[in-house]
């Protein structure tokens, strides 16, 4: 008999164990599916992992463990546990749909920014009527993507297709048709001098953490808005919200924090120049993702590559 698959989750909870071992049932019937922290595992037998937030030190002890997974397109929550096993593949999750999904977000999020529906919003609340003063145009806006990866890299196509002046950064060269291109660190404070709408689609790693501080968020333009659905880590929101206060940015939409759920004492839902999102700018379905790793999970039994990697070189 072939060798029982044995897949631990964690992910959603006991409430969402129900839905992944459903959607294993039919995309990978030969493996096991239990809950990450069930009573009775024998580590011995964990042979995959499907995680958000592992805690710290349980992936180093399956020692048979032979591939993690990221829930999500990002894996620094899975590096953060510094006891990692360093010698397990680590795919992140990037599907069709979370390409798709990341793309409609940015593109309406740029939308709503350059409308300036966050004041809008706020006037209905008030209950006050006050027609904008002018029609910003997609055509005469201009719209930075910084990072462009694989959601990055299908966001700017996307927003150059709404009519958008598009630009995009990167740490190496890339070449996008419609879109204006730039990359390495010399580059980049001339990049953001020229977006309107500053989207921030980076990786975390080591070297963009912090990255945009005052000093760089500070190169955008008087009246610029930033969109920020990479990872709360790049930007440092005491100095955004400085730049906020003094009207050099017109608005910041986030939809990554440092904590999540964002805590209710924080001073970023009651920001008059900030929208705050749940982290809701594009997450497949249990089902999609299940189907996903199990094609990850036999491409690796296989002994086939495996895409999506985090490749330590890279930082992501």
């Amino acid at each position: 008999m072939p060798e029982r698959l044995l897949v631990v989750v964690k992910s959603g909870g006991a409430a969402a164990m129900p839905e992944w071992r459903a959607a294993f049932a039919a995309a990978l019937p030969e493996a096991e599916v239990r809950m990450w922290g069930e009573p009775g595992i024998d580590p011995a037998a964990v042979t995959h992992a499907l995680v958000w937030e592992p805690d710290a030190g349980v992936l180093a002890s399956f020692p048979n463990l032979r591939l993690v997974i990221s829930t999500g397109a990002g894996v620094d929550h899975v590096l953060a546990d510094a006891d990692y096993p360093r010698h397990v593949p680590l795919a992140r999750m990037i599907l069709p749909q979370t390409r798709e999904g990341m793309a409609e977000f940015v593109g309406m999020s740029a939308l709503m920014l350059m409308r300036d529906m966050r004041t809008i919003a706020r006037q209905q609340a008030e209950r006050h009527w006050r027609i904008p003063p002018d029609m910003p145009l997609a055509r005469l806006t201009r719209v930075g993507v910084l990072g462009l990866g694989a959601l990055g890299l299908h966001a700017a196509r996307y927003l150059a297709t709404l009519g958008f002046q598009t630009s995009g950064w990167s740490r190496s060269p890339k070449t996008i048709a419609g879109v204006t291109t730039s990359h390495g660190m010399a580059q980049l404070p001339a990049f953001l001098a020229e977006c309107d709408i500053l989207v921030n689609l980076l990786p975390q790693t080591a070297d963009t953490v912090g990255l945009l501080d005052r000093a760089r968020l500070s190169l955008l333009p008087q009246g610029a808005s930033v969109l920020n659905v990479g990872r709360a880590a790049h930007v440092v929101t005491a100095d955004l919200l400085a730049l906020l206060d003094a009207g050099h940015l017109s608005t910041a939409m986030l939809d990554v924090f440092d904590t999540e759920p964002l805590p209710k004492d924080s001073p970023l839902w009651d920001h008059p120049r900030v929208v705050v999102t749940p982290h809701c700018a594009s997450t497949p379905s249990r089902t999609d993702r299940a189907h996903r790793a199990a094609t990850l999970i036999r491409l690796a039994e296989a002994g086939e590559p495996v895409p999506d990697l985090y490749e330590a070189a890279r930082g992501y």
